[in-house]
């Protein structure tokens, strides 16, 4: 099955929003058997957006949009789609009663422009979108498939799991695509690429390296008739790759950096302190993001002025010797989080995000030092210049880096 992804909004278009249903949506085609061909992203325009699912329809068997299912005016992708198929829409009388009753649960009274989302077509059927007020829409006819999706993530992701998925994969071509990542840090990609160079005159699976913002993935694809015949494929490779590699593997597929450390501190009993300067507490974000975080990460101070530094007990001797910007501030920002906060490890972030130099030392320089009760304090220093987020965002990532190389050499410890 051949299939082409049309995202539809305005402000898509323009760039105001990311198009992440696209992306959510074409990485698992692969996994039904369906081979993407074409992604399209088409402003609210009617005669525009019929042209370009009438063109998809036209050349591939399956058709996914998301966005436009709104009730407003700039709505437009259930007409594109009526006029694509010649076909009127009219109101379905039970989809009318579940959006009516919908609204007046919440005791307000339904707009009357919500009703075209009770629309449905001769050749369709709506899809439940139980996040939201609008169903989705799966049109079939003439052997091809045609389904739209609500553009908010929550809702499309959902009605993708549970509604659209399962259809497809009852409809699948007898080739599924099953994929496996293997996730690295510390390693650089060319020096990965060389310990697996043997492996990659693999045809199926095959193999490929990427580097990533938290380390170098290795991305394994393989092509069976079933599930089950894919990962037998792949599994031997995987085991494989691991072993060459070894401890700088430190998760797989959906795996986040910061799941697996928080893993390894609940394993171990260890707590979690920071001081953040430059990344302005993104590193306690990003650990807060893992649900039940709370029982390894004590909290975090967040001391963006060098005044807050020394309040929070840096000494200002070593800020007048050193300056803000160096490993020793990192290193005791580090200590007076474990300290102060009574964890088993303190991490300090110091360093430039930019747009301006600060102390002499150009943008993207970063200190970061780890001071854990296990061992002599680490601190990791480079400059990497890539704009203020990514060099935040780098930050973290080399924090939580430092801090799993740490947690490994404590394998069968449990710290307080």
């Amino acid at each position: 099955m051949k299939a082409e992804i049309v995202s539809i909004g305005t402000e898509i278009l323009l760039g105001e929003i990311v198009d992440t249903n696209a992306a959510y949506i074409a990485s698992r085609l692969p996994a039904l058997g369906i081979d993407i061909y074409y992604k399209h992203v088409v402003g609210d325009n009617l005669d525009r957006l019929a042209e370009t699912i009438g063109r998809a329809r036209d050349r591939s068997d399956l058709i996914i949009c998301s966005g436009g299912l709104g009730p407003t005016q700039d709505d437009l992708t259930r007409e594109a789609i009526s006029a694509v198929m010649g076909e009127e829409p009219h109101v379905d009388p039970e989809l009318e009663a579940t959006l009516r009753g919908f609204f007046e649960s919440r005791g307000v009274k339904m707009p009357e422009t919500n009703i075209k989302q009770c629309w449905v077509i001769p050749s369709g059927r709506a899809i439940p979108n139980p996040r939201g007020t609008a169903p989705g829409w799966w049109i079939e006819r003439d052997g091809k498939i045609i389904v739209a999706m609500p553009g908010p993530p929550t809702e499309m992701t959902r009605m993708w799991e549970k509604e659209v998925a399962p259809e497809l994969l009852l409809r699948g071509s007898g080739t599924i695509l099953v994929t496996r990542t293997i996730k690295t840090a510390g390693m650089g990609e060319s020096t990965v690429d060389e310990l697996i160079t043997p492996l990659q005159e693999s045809q199926n699976p095959s193999i490929g390296t990427y580097a990533k913002q938290d380390g170098v993935h290795v991305r394994l694809g393989a092509k069976a008739a079933t599930e089950e015949e894919a990962w037998r494929l792949i599994l031997p490779m995987d085991e494989e790759i691991k072993r060459r590699l070894g401890p700088v593997v430190w998760g797989v597929d959906d795996d986040t950096f910061e799941s697996i450390v928080c893993d390894m501190m609940k394993e171990r009993g260890v707590t979690l302190a920071t001081m953040e300067s430059c990344t302005g507490g993104l590193l306690a974000s990003v650990v807060t993001d893992v649900p039940g975080s709370s029982s390894c990460f004590r909290g975090g101070i967040v001391t963006y002025q060098t005044e807050t530094k020394i309040e929070a007990g840096v000494p200002a001797s070593v800020i007048d010797d050193y300056g803000v910007i160096s490993a020793e501030t990192a290193r005791e920002m580090a200590r007076v989080a474990r300290e102060r906060m009574e964890a088993s490890v303190g991490i300090g972030i110091t360093g430039v995000a930019g747009p301006d130099e600060q102390e002499g030392k150009p943008v993207g320089t970063v200190h970061v030092a780890i001071d854990a009760i296990w061992e002599a304090p680490r601190v990791l220093s480079y400059t990497f210049n890539q704009g203020r987020t990514a060099v935040k965002r780098r930050a973290v990532t080399t924090a939580l880096g430092l801090l799993r190389q740490s947690l490994l050499t404590h394998r069968n410890e449990s710290l307080v």
